[in-house]
């Protein structure tokens, strides 16, 4: 039988930047919210039966990933705390959306709708920005006064209401009881990083200010292993993989070059060279060196066994900053069995990826149309860029890598220990230093028969109950 401390109280859901610009306030209100629920539930209950926060409970090895889903599929309540900075947090939109995903499911299998999503406003926020889905929740009632409704409860804690402060958090936990006290139902155990959450909204990410370095990694066909009589041998693929063309008739004279000017139209230098067996290393290589990597990606090959196993590796593994794009070519099969059999060749390689595909943060793309290749790849960079310097997602001082670890150390810590963790307190990874002003009239290097550094010229991106979501 389940013992009663694996389902705490309350999940405390928190953006990282809110715990760092206001280390004692966030503090203080989660322990004066737990202190409070505790008088109310009785002194039966331990401690650390009353409430989970990711930066208390989570220890030397643990994955943070699967612990932090683990949580949110326990707890019986989850404490929400909404401020600008929450809603432009990717994994706090992760948390957010499995535990509303948790209520849904819970009403749809017994009818019951409990309560069980608290949210407690930090800051004001703009009700115009957010999801339907998130404005249907009630974050204030008459109770709870109207100060605390106009400027949050970080206003009250920086003025010293005490006594509407107080009145707010005795509110607050006593929602957490008496939700708790209906029994939400246990989530099943699921992959955090595959949820894809209500916010931030799905907008085209702003261009990064500075220029960064962009790794380029291509997985492609030859035409002197082509079978004679294919008829992708033609035009798609030359004597080296970067000079794979997938489009017809090609804009550049190749997908790579196409890429490469792309990404230096966009202010940025990069590097362009084949996947081959040390690409895991390379990734985080690039990542450590504040660097972000994108994989081109050719479907008609990715199965294969040149490329099969570095690829697999990949879609194992954590790599939070590096895109993916897997285009459809022009002559592709646009249905049939060859088409299914193509994409299914492909969903077999990138298992756990593929469920990233229509995912908001837009780092794995497949059947990547010429039209939408420029726009697509030109989004992947910024929020791949963005993801880097983001406080999420950064591995020296951030809290929220997508997914697991990198060299050394835990969630969101520091260049050396980690990526970052979704609203919590660790940090994930520096900025790390730019690479000068932004570049504008970007031209391509005139050889392409071996992979180079490419430099413009200088000018001074459900669970059950839950429809949208994809898992």
């Amino acid at each position: 039988m389940e013992h009663e401390q694996h389902r705490p109280y309350f999940f405390f859901s928190y953006a990282r930047r809110d715990y760092e610009a206001e280390d004692a306030f966030v503090n203080q209100f989660f322990n004066d919210l737990r202190d409070e629920l505790g008088r109310l539930v009785g002194t039966g209950v331990r401690i650390e039966e009353l409430a989970y926060r990711d930066t208390e409970r989570l220890r030397l090895g643990d994955d943070w990933a699967e612990k932090l889903a683990t949580m949110l599929g326990r707890s019986r309540t989850m404490v929400a705390l909404y401020s600008p900075a929450y809603f432009a947090s990717l994994y706090c939109g992760k948390e957010w959306t499995a535990f509303r995903g948790r209520v849904r499911r819970h009403h749809e299998d017994t009818g019951e709708l409990i309560p069980a999503l608290v949210p407690v406003l930090w800051e004001p926020v703009e009700p115009g920005g957010l999801a339907d889905e998130v404005n249907k929740i009630q974050w204030a009632q008459p109770d709870m006064g109207e100060a605390y409704a106009r400027y949050g409860l970080r206003a009250l804690l920086r003025t010293a209401q005490g006594g509407a402060y107080e009145q707010v958090v005795r509110v607050v936990a006593e929602r957490v009881r008496d939700a708790a006290a209906r029994r939400l139902g246990v989530l099943p155990e699921f992959d955090l990083g595959a949820v894809r959450g209500y916010f931030p909204p799905p907008a085209a990410p702003p261009v990064a200010s500075s220029p960064g370095m962009v790794r380029l990694f291509i997985a492609a066909g030859r035409a002197p292993e082509a079978a004679a009589g294919d008829s992708r041998a033609g035009g798609w693929y030359g004597a080296k993989p970067w000079h794979w063309a997938p489009y017809h008739p090609p804009v550049q004279p190749s997908l790579a070059a196409r890429a490469q000017q792309v990404i230096t139209g966009a202010g940025h230098t990069t590097t362009l060279e084949e996947v081959d067996t040390a690409l895991a290393e390379k990734l985080d290589q690039a990542r450590e060196d504040s660097q972000v990597s994108i994989l081109l990606v050719d479907p008609w090959v990715a199965g294969g066994e040149r490329y099969r196993s570095a690829l697999r590796a990949y879609d194992e593994q954590n790599h939070p900053v590096t895109g993916v794009m897997v285009p459809a070519g022009s002559d592709d099969p646009a249905d049939g069995p060859e088409r299914d059999a193509l994409w299914a060749g492909v969903r077999d390689v990138f298992r756990r990826n593929w469920l990233r595909r229509s995912d908001l943060e837009h780092l794995f793309r497949v059947k990547v149309s010429r039209e939408s290749f420029d726009s697509d790849l030109t989004i992947m960079v910024t929020v791949a860029q963005n993801k880097l310097m983001d406080d999420n997602l950064d591995w020296g001082d951030d809290g929220g890598g997508a997914f697991g670890f990198g060299p050394g150390g835990g969630p969101d810590t520091g260049p050396d220990t980690g990526p970052a963790m979704p609203g919590l307190a660790i940090p994930a990874g520096p900025p790390g230093p730019r690479q000068g002003p932004a570049r504008t009239d970007r031209g391509l290097p005139g050889s392409t028969d071996l992979p180079h550094q490419s430099r413009g010229k200088d000018t001074a991106a459900p669970l059950r109950g839950e429809k949208h979501d994809d898992h």
